[in-house]
């Protein structure tokens, strides 16, 4: 096994990614149930927002932050819902990559789950 060296890893990394949530019994079901995604428009926005962590490319533009409070209001985000997706996240990194760029996207991604998390707890307690 190597590092996350390039774009073509950060690929391998979301294909096998989005393989073990599809079929994941804890949120497999917002990809297939709650929203219609199309795959060909996901996947490529992944590879960029990944590239640009990771990476610095600047190839990624949108907010990740108001797809995830669309996506709340049609199935509530969980904690656990959080914790299966670092968990499915840093089980396909640890199967296919290993050192210092594997290890920051594991961080990175712990990171931006604990961001996201705080700041739809806020919104769910600005409603209650």
């Amino acid at each position: 096994m190597h590092d996350i060296e390039s774009a073509t890893d950060v690929k391998i990394l979301i294909d096998a990614f989005y393989k073990k949530v599809v079929t994941d019994p804890i949120i497999g079901f917002f990809f297939t149930e709650v929203i219609d995604i199309s795959w060909e428009k996901h996947i490529p926005i992944m590879n960029s927002f990944w590239c640009s962590v990771l990476f610095g490319t600047n190839s990624f533009h949108g907010n990740p932050m108001i797809k995830h409070f669309e996506l709340d209001t049609k199935a509530t985000l969980e904690q656990k819902h959080f914790e299966r997706w670092l968990e499915l996240w840093g089980s396909t990194i640890d199967e296919n990559f290993i050192g210092e760029k594997a290890n920051e996207a594991k961080l990175r991604a712990k990171n931006i789950a604990a961001v996201m998390q705080h700041k739809i707890a806020q919104t769910h307690h600005e409603k209650s």
